[in-house]
């Protein structure tokens, strides 16, 4: 079957066309909706803005195809070879590609919102600005590669490998990253309010500038994170490892600290009213200029800190807060309020 034959099968309604050979063949622009293309060898033909919406392709071997600019959503392409296929700005959104090879293939401006890619490898890929927004992406190997700027926010990650990603100024918002290791990630000035990033072990990782807003981070490792600028409100930081972080000018307004290690953290400048910071620990860090107002310091141990200049107005303390040796927490306008009392309100 050459070329014309098949478009003149499809026009008069025939859909079947599972295990042709059109190899090379010239698609560009051609309407193969809805079409049966199930074991084609269509390897380096020239698809480029074809319409293949809801086609099935599973198992086609595309192999430097021309697929740039094609409609390809909906449709099939589980266990499809699309080994260095040219895929710049072709949309995918719903399509199936678990177990598709796509090592090599050209990924710019794709569309893969929603997309299933269970498993798929994209080791190395340059996913830069790519659209997977709520997509499939458990199981995936993504070690080394660029997510910088991706839309990312829904979709699933669960037991993706992620080693070496990059992630700055990724859209990432309400996804689960529970547990997962990504230590010295990049993912300044990312999206991710409301993530889940409980337990995660991100050591070192850069955060800097990122919107994390109502963001889980409850008992994760972030030893020597970069904070700096990062808006933390009403985060859950509650026994985190955060010891050497930093957090200069970010904002952690009614942030959940308690417990949390910030052993010899920088806090300077940080906005930290109304945080609960009840029972965490603080020795030496740097709290200069740091906005305590109404914060919880109840039980929280700050020896050696530094807070020169620090606002603690309207801040309670109980006995078993620590400050440094020398400080008056009340000429700094805390309120001292006895344990009992507490649990008396």
């Amino acid at each position: 079957m050459n070329t014309d034959d098949l478009l003149k099968r499809y026009a008069a309604g025939e859909r079947d066309f599972r295990d042709i050979n059109l190899v090379g063949a010239n698609l560009s622009g051609a309407n193969l909706s809805g079409a049966n293309l199930s074991g084609a060898s269509l390897g380096s033909a020239n698809l480029s803005r074809a319409s293949l919406k809801g086609a099935n392709l599973q198992g086609a071997f595309l192999y430097g195809a021309d697929l740039s600019f094609a409609k390809i959503s909906e449709a099939n392409l589980k266990d499809a070879d699309l080994t260095k296929a040219n895929l710049k700005g072709a949309n995918l959104v719903k399509s199936n590609l678990q177990g598709a090879k796509v090592s090599g293939a050209i990924l710019t401006a794709v569309n893969l919102r929603a997309a299933n890619l269970e498993g798929v490898n994209l080791c190395g890929a340059n996913l830069s600005g790519i659209n997977l927004h709520s997509a499939n992406l458990i199981n995936a190997k993504l070690n080394w590669a660029n997510l910088s700027g991706a839309r990312m926010s829904g979709s699933k990650l669960t037991g993706a490998w992620l080693n070496a990603v990059k992630l700055k100024g990724a859209w990432m918002n309400g996804v689960d990253l529970h547990g997962i290791d990504l230590d010295g990630v990049d993912l300044s000035e990312a999206r991710l309010s409301g993530t889940n990033f409980s337990n995660a072990n991100l050591p070192a990782a850069n955060l800097s500038e990122a919107q994390m807003r109502v963001a889980n981070l409850a008992g994760a490792n972030l030893r020597a994170a970069n904070f700096s600028g990062t808006w933390l409100m009403k985060a859950n930081l509650s026994n985190a490892e955060l010891s050497k972080a930093d957090f200069n000018d970010a904002n952690l307004r009614d942030a959940n600290l308690s417990g949390a290690k910030l052993n010899g953290a920088t806090l300077c400048d940080a906005d930290l009213s109304r945080a609960n910071l009840s029972d965490t620990y603080l020795w030496a860090a740097k709290l200069d200029v740091a906005n305590l107002t109404e914060a919880n310091l109840n039980g929280a141990s700050m020896r050696g800190a530094s807070l020169e200049d620090a606002e603690l107005e309207q801040a309670v303390y109980n006995q078993e807060t620590l400050f440094p040796v020398g400080f008056d927490p009340s000429k700094a306008g805390a309120c001292f309020v006895a344990t009992r009392q507490l649990l008396a309100a």
